[in-house]
């Protein structure tokens, strides 16, 4: 019986298989499109090979795309229809069911039993990181923590791996609010593995949610050669710089950024760059920086990728670039679209909860929005806030939503709803200079010109304050 790199039984499988199995999780923990070779590899040496199929699926899955989604169901199908389950051993047989409830669109279901195999087998590095993203791509903060702290016992300084699933653990811990356990694991983790991206990306995210913005841009320079290419994981830590950017009101930066790595000429064009993409051009849009030209390219980009529901959390970045981008016609067919695909009868898909929790409301926030039509869109977003993760993303993802309340209530004269949501940015991140403007927008409009110049005030000294003590 063949044994994997983590000490796992693997029911059948010829040596050379487990070798690119083994190489392939490897590359999957750090994010590099070698995966994809050594998985197609794995499969080539033992045709029959169950995780390696299993491993397949996940990856076309994993990527949020229609149509990758559809060609990972298609190279299934035949393997699943020769495949007799109960001569696999259980945690194979486990990993075949978890696989097909993703292949029917059931995010929820293999979470589930991705976590039933992590509790019998908590070395199972495919698994945890597998179920890792499931509780990404639904927004799930508690088990992005425990799915992850559950099973870090059974590892040791000594493994491989050991520094990835400890990036794991402390992107889950900044999801879940414990900043300074996050800070440390995930040090820790770089430490340990300086190639290991989604470690430095749960370090980025601890210092984006704390407004430690300048520690944030000396962290990634210091590392730069460890993150910023090879990787599919590049653009979204460049997003990452591009908001440090943002926060320290140098705009420049930031449209550079955009315009070399989002949308650059090395560009794949997959919907998690472009989402990316949206993400920060909506953040200038909120300010009155209409940035039309990059709008129009990003919309152009957008249209062949929205047609199809598959991820709520997707068509609302299309929304943002039709919308902004003047197409207001097309964002609204994405609406109507969905719409009709929440009257299909599909049980067990979460992208349909999805869309119709939290995915419709925002996407029609976002075109009001731009129509100006603010008090609309404080309706529309003022009743989700709580419960935005529902669709998935990070909390620095979902911040966009978020922010447009914010500037709705602002621009529609709700001013002591625009107090309150400020309050709570503000005591949460004092040390943001976004938080003290606004700070300063809503104490003007409630005619407290002096406490409006001292949040400016405040907001500038930020911004120039002397690294290392933005504490």
């Amino acid at each position: 019986m063949a044994i994997d790199e983590h000490g796992l039984a693997l029911g059948s499988a010829s040596p050379a298989a487990v070798r690119h199995y083994d190489n392939a999780i490897h590359e999957l923990l750090h994010f590099r499109a070698e995966v994809v070779d050594e998985a197609r590899l794995a499969l080539d040496e033992d045709p029959g090979f169950p995780l390696g199929h299993v491993l397949a699926a996940y990856l076309g899955l994993l990527t949020t795309e229609p149509d990758d989604a559809r060609a990972a169901r298609e190279r299934f199908a035949p393997f699943r229809a020769d495949l007799d389950t109960s001569r696999l051993p259980p945690r194979e047989r486990a990993h075949v069911e978890a696989v097909e409830s993703l292949l029917d669109g059931d995010f929820t279901t293999c979470g589930a039993l991705l976590g039933r195999i992590t509790e019998e087998y908590p070395r199972d590095a495919l698994a945890l990181a597998a179920g890792h993203q499931i509780d990404f791509f639904t927004g799930d903060a508690r088990a992005l923590r425990d799915r992850i702290g559950g099973a870090l016992s059974a590892w040791h300084e000594d493994d491989r791996h050991f520094g990835n699933v400890l990036g794991m653990y402390a992107f889950g811990l900044e999801e879940a609010g414990h900043y300074d356990r996050s800070e440390e694991v995930g040090l820790r983790a770089v430490e340990l593995d300086p190639r290991d991206v989604w470690g430095i990306h749960a370090v980025v995210h601890t210092y984006e949610m704390q407004g430690r913005f300048q520690h944030g841009i000396r962290y990634l320079d210091d590392r730069l050669d460890d993150w910023s290419t090879g990787t599919f994981f590049n653009v979204h830590n460049w997003w990452h710089y591009g908001l440090y950017a943002l926060e320290a009101g140098d705009t420049a930066r930031a449209l550079h950024i955009y315009d070399t790595v989002l949308q650059g000429p090395d560009r794949t064009g997959t919907a998690l760059e472009m989402l990316d993409a949206a993400a920060l051009l909506w953040r200038l849009l909120l300010e009155g920086d209409d940035q039309a030209e990059r709008w129009a390219a990003l919309a152009d980009a957008w249209a062949p990728k929205a047609g199809e529901a598959f991820y709520a959390f997707n068509d609302m970045h299309a929304v943002m670039a039709f919308a902004a981008s003047g197409r207001v016609a097309e964002a609204e067919r994405l609406i109507a679209d969905r719409e009709s695909y929440l009257a299909e009868d599909r049980p067990g898909v979460t992208n349909q909860a999805m869309t119709a929790r939290v995915g419709l409301p925002v996407c029609r926030a976002f075109v009001r929005y731009v129509r100006g039509e603010h008090e609309e869109v404080v309706d529309l977003l003022y009743p989700v806030r709580h419960h935005v993760n529902e669709f998935g993303g990070s909390h620095a993802q979902r911040d966009v939503v978020q922010r447009t309340l914010l500037e709705s209530a602002i621009r529609s004269g709700h001013a002591d709803l625009a107090r309150v949501l400020v309050s709570e940015r503000l005591n949460l991140r004092p040390t943001s200079p976004f938080n003290w403007l606004k700070h300063a927008e809503v104490t003007e409009a409630l005619g407290d010109r002096a406490a409006a110049a001292a949040a400016r005030t405040r907001a500038d000294g930020l911004r120039t304050s002397v690294p290392g003590h933005d504490r």
